[in-house]
Formats: C-alpha cells, sequence, structure tokens
C-alpha cells in the first residue's frame, strides 16, 4: 500500500505528485492525457521494469538523462520510503533510505498486480506468461522460491551452454542431477502455490464469468515418466536443437472454462475477465500469506467488457480489501466508492479533485 507518491521525468510526466487514498483511488483523462503513465510509474517503483514492456529510453522524458520514483509505503509500525532512478547507465533502487539489489527488493516492499487491456494474453498467449503467474504468487507465499529459481535458471543456462557446444554427454551429463534437483523443487514449490490458490480461482471464475474454471499445471515433462529419464530420452534431441526440452521452463497452466480449452473458446472479453479473475485470485492469495493489502492497478477496466460483466468486475474487486488505482476515460463509468479520491490527468498533469 502506497501514500505519497512522486514521479519526474517519467514518460510525459514531468513532474507529478499524488497522496492516494489507502482504499479506492480514480484517475480519469482523455486520451493521452498521461493516465496509463501514471500506473506505469507506480507499477515500476514496485516491479522495476514496465508491464508494458518499454524500454528505459522510451520511459524518459524527452531531452532528460533520467527518470525518478519516490513512494511512501506503508508497513506495520509506520512507512518506509521506496525509490527508483533509472537512465541510461542503470537501475537505481533505494529501499527504507539505504540501497538495494534489484527488482525483487522493489517488489517485497511494494506487492502489486495489474489489471490492463492486455490482461487477456495470461489466457491467449503463450505458457511463459502462466509460469510467471505462479511465480509471482511463489515469490510472496514460499521464501525459497526465488532462490530456487534463480539457481535452475544458472543450472539451464549452464546445461543449454553444454549442448550448443555439442559437448560430449558425459560433460553434459555433469549437470543433470544439479538441474533436476532445482526443477523438481521449482516444480513442487508451483504444484503448492496452484494448489493454495485454487479455491479462490473457482471463486472468482464464478463471480466474473458465473460457471465453473479448472487448472491444470504440466510440469514440462511427459507424466509417464520421470525427469531423469525425460532428459536420457531427449538428449538426442537437445542436441540437435541446442537447448533443454524438458523441465519447468517448459511449464503451462492449461485453463478450463465451462470444460473446454478458454484458450480456444472464449471470447476477448471473456479471456479478459477469466485472466482478471486469475489476477484477483493471486492478489487475495498473496494478501492471505503476507497479512497485509496489496496495490492493485486498473488500467482502462471498461475496454472490452460490456455493463455487467464490468459491474462484476469492479465488485470483485471492491471486495478484494486491496488498494485500487484505477483509470478512466470517464469518472462516471465505473461504480466507485463515495470516499474514493479522484484524480484528473491532462497533458501530464494532475490535479486533485476530491
Amino acid at each position: 500500500m502506497i501514500g505519497l507518491f512522486r514521479a519526474t521525468n517519467f514518460r510525459c510526466l514531468e513532474s507529478v505528485e499524488l497522496n492516494l487514498d489507502p482504499e479506492f483511488n480514480l484517475i480519469f483523462g482523455a486520451n493521452a492525457s498521461g493516465k496509463t503513465s501514471l500506473l506505469e510509474a507506480l507499477a515500476y517503483l514496485g516491479r522495476g521494469k514496465s508491464f508494458r514492456g518499454a524500454g528505459t529510453s522510451d520511459l524518459i522524458l524527452h531531452g532528460q538523462s533520467d527518470f525518478v520514483l519516490f513512494g511512501e509505503v506503508a508497513q506495520s509500525g509506520g512507512k518506509r520510503n521506496l525509490g527508483v532512478r533509472n537512465s541510461r547507465e542503470g537501475l537505481e533502487v533505494r529501499v527504507g533510505g539505504e540501497g538495494a539489489s534489484g527488482a525483487a527488493a522493489l517488489a517485497e516492499a511494494l506487492p502489486l498486480q495489474v489489471i490492463d487491456p492486455e490482461v487477456h494474453n495470461l489466457i491467449a498467449g503463450g505458457p511463459e506468461l502462466r509460469r510467471r503467474f505462479l511465480d509471482w504468487i511463489a515469490f510472496h507465499v514460499e521464501h525459497e522460491h526465488l532462490g530456487i529459481w534463480r539457481r535452475f535458471r544458472r543450472a539451464l543456462k549452464q546445461r543449454n551452454a553444454a549442448l550448443k557446444l555439442k559437448s560430449a554427454v558425459a560433460t553434459i551429463k555433469s549437470w543433470d542431477a544439479e538441474f533436476i534437483e532445482l526443477a523438481e523443487s521449482l516444480d513442487a514449490s508451483r504444484r503448492r502455490v496452484l494448489e493454495l490458490t485454487m479455491e479462490s480461482l473457482q471463486n472468482y471464475g464464478r463471480a466474473l464469468l458465473q460457471t465453473e474454471l479448472g487448472f491444470e499445471y504440466r510440469a514440462g515433462w511427459s507424466r509417464e515418466r520421470s525427469l531423469a529419464d525425460s532428459l536420457d530420452e531427449g538428449l538426442e534431441r537437445d542436441l540437435q536443437i541446442g537447448t533443454t526440452q524438458s523441465g519447468p521452463h517448459r511449464a503451462d497452466v492449461k485453463v478450463r472454462y465451462d470444460e473446454r480449452q478458454a484458450k480456444k473458446l472464449v471470447s476477448r472479453g471473456q479471456q479478459k475477465l477469466l485472466a482478471s479473475a486469475m489476477i484477483l485470485a493471486a492478489t487475495d492469495t498473496a494478501q492471505t500469506a503476507l497479512e497485509k493489502p496489496l496495490l492493485l492497478l486498473l488500467d482502462d477496466p471498461a475496454a472490452e467488457l460490456d455493463g455487467d460483466s464490468l459491474s462484476r468486475l469492479m465488485q470483485a474487486v471492491a471486495g478484494l480489501g486491496c488498494q485500487i488505482v484505477a483509470t478512466s476515460l470517464d469518472p462516471t463509468a465505473l461504480e466507485i466508492p463515495e470516499s474514493a479520491r479522484v484524480f484528473h490527468v491532462e497533458h501530464g498533469s494532475v490535479t486533485a479533485i476530491a
């Protein structure tokens, strides 16, 4: 949860300051006024990267050399300052006034989720997005997950390097014991958090889509054999391709809607609702584990949704109990509480309305 927020030289935002409500905030304005840039800046403070996939040079205001973000983040017993500076020289992070190492420190200090117009890609896109979905939950729920994930990525990189060099079979297999141990730990962590999140996933599925959803985790290797056997049987293929084809880096979550594969059958609006149900369930699970409200950013939630669907989404969001910052073209388009704090954005300038 964040109170005071400042952004300097971020996209079209030369210098803005917001005092955010702990419950609900609405930012409205015309297209290209800076609404999404504000959400992107908030998300960057908690992630160290753009949820729109933009590089550093695209985020720095034209003619400037860097951008700076600052926030006061609530924690038990007080507040903690969080700061980011980024330039062509690299990312600088400060947490509580001290230097910190990278995006993981930001994510721990300001855990957040985003529902934007591209959220449907969580359903329609490739498995990497669904792996990230599980890994985000696991990062906040299982303290060892990040370390296991990092060590696994190193082991995978080393095995792949040996494959690309067409190294001797004995050399390639020398990496397998560590690779398998870390892969199985990562796989188990993901399975646990999916099971932990399942009830919430199904509840939000019923609330938003009024039907039953199914979620099946697929490990990235055949269920009929062990990972060790899969690596042995696939070694010739791995050598030909130059990459490891079995392991949790190939995992996926298959989502079923009304007993059919959601990726193929639902409309874009339904995909948005389904993906939103997954984001809300992840947020709910992490909030419960962390015992504190998270930050949820809603970028133009009305896009792609009819009135009834939007109403169900906003009701589900309101019941989540997190801090919300939402954007809209029309300040009357969303159902918001009377106590909500409202901001108007025009040409990168922000004015508090209420």
